[in-house]
């Protein structure tokens, strides 16, 4: 009875470890940790017939982010304006471009410039 005892501890002390290290985890994902921040996912969603880009916006910081600019190459650009502290925006860059990468900018510093990344293909999805 001594070692089912043991066992159990031991194995209630390891759930317990991994909750801690796991929420930490997402812990930092559902806080915001700077003043100015950006989240940006260009995303590449090739059909049979056409290619089709979108590109989310969110702000990830815990203030509104000011003149936010996106720059979709090709001279092709966007003014978005303001964009509220937790407000995602989904865009797409116009039908000529040749979606190779994606810059946000905005006030206070903030710049990211992402390459577009293609949607994973499964079994029965369009385009598949």
């Amino acid at each position: 009875m001594k070692q089912y005892t043991v066992i159990i501890a031991v194995g209630g002390g390891v759930i317990a470890i991994m909750s801690v290290i796991f929420g930490m985890d997402v812990l930092k994902l559902s806080i915001a940790t700077h003043d100015y921040d950006v989240f940006v996912d260009p995303i590449l969603d090739k059909q049979s017939l056409f290619i089709m880009g979108r590109v989310t916006i969110q702000n990830t910081g815990t203030q509104p982010l000011t003149n936010v600019h996106v720059n979709f190459g090709d001279g092709d650009t966007l003014d978005l304006g303001t964009i509220k502290t937790g407000q995602k925006i989904i865009v797409s860059p116009p039908p000529q471009n040749s979606m190779q990468f994606v810059m946000v900018s905005a006030d206070n510093d903030v710049f990211v410039s992402k390459a577009y990344r293609e949607m994973p293909k499964m079994v029965g999805m369009m385009g598949s």
